[in-house]
């Protein structure tokens, strides 16, 4: 079955709880403003005092109100109070007319108005509030807390100990997950309630609204929930016509909705405390009683102190525990990045070390997946699913540096077919420019969850009362429900860590970039000063070499006969070889002229310059040669035509040469299905072809594969190829079979 989802937002989610303008009737609320306090409103409990009726308080200040308050609270409530809580003032004996009461002061700011509740002191309940009888059982509960070993410890403790200093029936520990789900986590009870420990209660019970008002006023109690709300006389202040915030009140109404929920329970009192770890909300302390109960201020604040002293050993405990994650997966980052400097890339670094790569995030499989590759690592999906799921991050989150969930399907509905693999996923960016990736897998963690009732069954409509009077699950029995799909969650050392991880791959690629590019600025002067020299040395020695040949040649002819036999042999090998030097210098000239010239790119009709290289060529093939010649249509290119024209001549040439033992040479010309916007063009021949072992020679300058008796050449005409290509921004590669033939390809921009 699928989790549980966040309710949606009900007429409950909006109401307004901290503005009901009602209080609880076990005290009442003076509502002050103005630097002499006047009493802007009250609630209509305000006991009648001798001689001063309750309702001709409204609009005095307080000392003429109530002037048993006397002057050092009035003063301490115009300096000491700010607005993070309220504050303990003391206990204050009022004389009313059904006798002395004694009532526990406590104030607060709200807004502009400072708010001093009077909560009614219950005397048989007072001695136990001392910090005499209090002080011992803190001082254990401290004690105690440093002996626990676990988080699960601290909450028993807790647990145990806020019911021993009230007296409730039960006390649970609840602890909130990331979607505001709570779980009973720690249980103490005397048996009068039924239990709930392991529960967990949806976020719908507990609304975003009172999530914020625990974690502004840290302690509630409703002593009595058949209690009848008191009013606010009048509802909205005298002068600024709002309603009064009791978001900080310590006598504040609850909901309707709420008081119902306890009757549901079957509970008529509870007291909450709020756990604040750092600032946030971490669980609540929740109590209940089968009967109303009230417990002292004192009391209330005593479990206060302790909850307070639980979540600083709670936060100390959690952090404990996340440096000591922090440290082990750091340990094996340092060991990742010292393997990843040891290699040509960092991508062979973590292919040569994948323990490390899976123990870094605590991961059941990894990929590290590019445009062009992907490489997989422990237990993933397919390399097509993985392909699926890089597609997806590409398109959805292409800009963020990490992804993380641990419901991948929920996110990627195609991703359920892959859980058993890969139901949590954590996704690092390692390239700012391009969408390349290291993506960790975990797979599906199958849960039984126990909930406190149906959780889709958290609230219902009640036609009598209107069609915004929701009303609370009435049923709390244990619901199961499984969970599938979902990982174990990662913790944020691993998603830290895999922060760290990418940053630290970003910055060995940038400093390879610039190794790299420091490197190429050095090889391109390099490559214009021996660009340089071989223009200016082939350019001084061709006039040399057409000396000789011309010289050589007229000794041949105009003193031959005077020769011996051996003495023309001997002109003929210098003329032979000084023509061939010759042509070698004449073709380095034009190697070096290839770096050198500028390109005037036009469209060309790649057919009308295959057909004139073509007709120029079959000039100078002897007549015994059969060639059939196969030209598809070539269409257009963008390219330079000389440059090109010199291109199509080397190849066709090479095929000519290297057919030259077949009974019928078949040298075709074809163009390939285009690519990305590029031309492919193909020459293909069924000569002798080559050995594929040495196609990385095939382009280099002066190489060659076959002696120079058997076919002639410089070996430089290839190189010539590939270069003339390179700077048109396309590519040249060749495929051959020995004794069957070779294909050389070619791409062009087509734009």
């Amino acid at each position: 079955m699928r989790s549980v989802q966040p309710a949606e937002l009900t007429a409950c989610d909006k109401e307004p709880i901290h503005i009901l303008g009602t209080l609880q009737p076990h005290g009442f609320l003076l509502a002050l403003e103005g630097p002499a306090l006047r009493v802007a409103q009250a609630s209509a409990n305000l006991p009648d005092l001798p001689g001063r009726p309750a309702a001709d308080a409204r609009g005095k200040p307080l000392a003429e109100a109530m002037p048993e308050i006397g002057a050092p609270l009035v003063e301490a409530l115009t300096t000491q109070l700010d607005h993070d809580g309220a504050a303990y003032l003391g206990v204050l004996t009022l004389e009313t007319r059904d006798g002395p009461r004694l009532y526990d002061l406590a104030a607060h700011r709200s807004g502009d108005r400072t708010v001093l509740e009077f909560e009614e002191n219950a005397g048989e309940t007072a001695a136990s509030g001392t910090l005499d009888t209090l002080y011992p059982r803190l001082r254990a509960f401290i004690e105690a807390l440093h002996g626990a070993s676990s988080v699960e410890d601290l909450c028993g403790l807790l647990a145990a100990d806020i019911r021993l200093l009230t007296g409730f029936d039960r006390a649970l520990v609840y602890r909130f997950d990331r979607e505001w789900h709570g779980t009973v986590v720690a249980e103490d009870g005397n048996g009068v309630l039924p239990s709930y420990l392991d529960l967990r209660f949806p976020a719908s019970d507990i609304p975003a609204q009172a999530r914020e008002l625990y974690r502004r006023n840290r302690l509630r109690i409703i002593p009595d929930a058949g209690y009848e709300p008191v009013p606010l006389v009048p509802p909205l202040s005298p002068t600024s016509g709002q309603p009064l915030d009791l978001g900080q009140s310590i006598l504040r109404s609850v909901s309707p909705v709420h008081v119902e929920y306890m009757r549901n329970m079957g509970t008529m009192a509870s007291m909450s405390i709020s756990i604040l770890v750092e600032g946030a909300l971490w669980g609540l302390i929740s109590c209940h009683n089968k009967t109303p109960r009230r417990v002292p201020l004192q009391t209330r604040n005593a479990c206060d102190i302790l909850t307070q002293t639980f979540a600083l050993q709670l936060a100390a405990k959690e952090r404990g525990a996340l440096s000591e994650q922090r440290l082990a997966l750091g340990a094996i980052q340092s060991r990742l990045l010292g393997f990843m400097a040891e290699e040509e890339t960092f991508v062979q670094g973590f292919l040569n070390h994948p323990e490390d790569v899976l123990a870094m995030a605590n991961a059941g499989g990894a990929a590290i997946v590019t445009d062009q590759r992907c490489h997989l690592m422990g237990r993933t999906p397919s390399e097509r699913q993985v392909r699926a799921v890089y597609e997806w991050l590409s398109s959805e989150h292409g800009g963020e540096a990490v992804h993380v969930t641990d419901a991948l399907g929920e996110e990627f509905p195609p991703a359920r077919t892959i859980a058993d693999t890969a139901s949590g996923l954590l996704a690092i960016s390692i390239s700012e420019k391009y969408a390349s990736y290291v993506l960790w897998f975990r797979p599906e963690v199958v849960q039984t969850v126990r909930w406190g009732g149906d959780p889709k069954k958290v609230t219902s409509k009640d036609p009598a009362g209107g069609p915004d009077r929701l009303h609370p699950r009435k049923s709390f029995e244990t619901w199961k429900e499984t969970l599938q799909g979902r990982s174990l969650p990662w913790t944020m050392p691993e998603v830290d860590t895999a922060k760290d991880l990418r940053a630290a791959v970003l910055g060995i690629v940038l400093r390879r970039a610039e190794e790299l590019a420091a490197l190429t600025e050095e090889l391109q002067r390099s490559n214009k000063e021996l660009e340089a020299f071989s223009y200016s040395v082939s350019h001084d020695l061709r006039a040399p070499f057409r000396h000789i040949v011309g010289y050589a040649e007229l000794l041949r002819s105009r003193e031959g006969e005077k020769f011996t036999e051996r003495g023309r042999r001997y002109v003929d090998t210098i003329i032979e070889a000084a023509f061939s030097a010759g042509t070698l210098v004449d073709n380095l000239l034009t190697f070096s002229q290839m770096g050198r010239n500028a390109l005037n790119r036009i469209p060309c009709d790649m057919n009308q310059l295959v057909e004139d290289v073509r007709r120029k060529m079959i000039r100078d093939i002897p007549l015994e040669r059969a060639i059939r010649w196969q030209v598809g249509p070539l269409g257009r290119a963008q390219a330079d035509p000389v440059m090109m024209r010199l291109v199509i001549e080397n190849l066709l040439s090479n095929a000519v040469k290297y057919t030259r033992g077949r009974p019928e040479a078949v040298i075709e010309v074809f163009r390939e299905a285009d690519r990305e916007g590029e031309a492919v063009f193909s020459v293909r021949d069924n000569g002798v072809g080559f050995d594929m072992a040495y196609v990385s020679k095939l382009f280099g300058v002066f190489q060659r594969l076959h002696r120079v008796e058997e076919f002639e050449g410089t070996g430089i005409g290839l190189a010539n190829v590939r270069r003339i290509v390179e700077r048109h921004g396309g590519q040249v590669w060749a495929e051959g079979v020995l004794g069957q033939g070779a294909t050389f390809h070619f791409t062009l921009p087509i734009r």
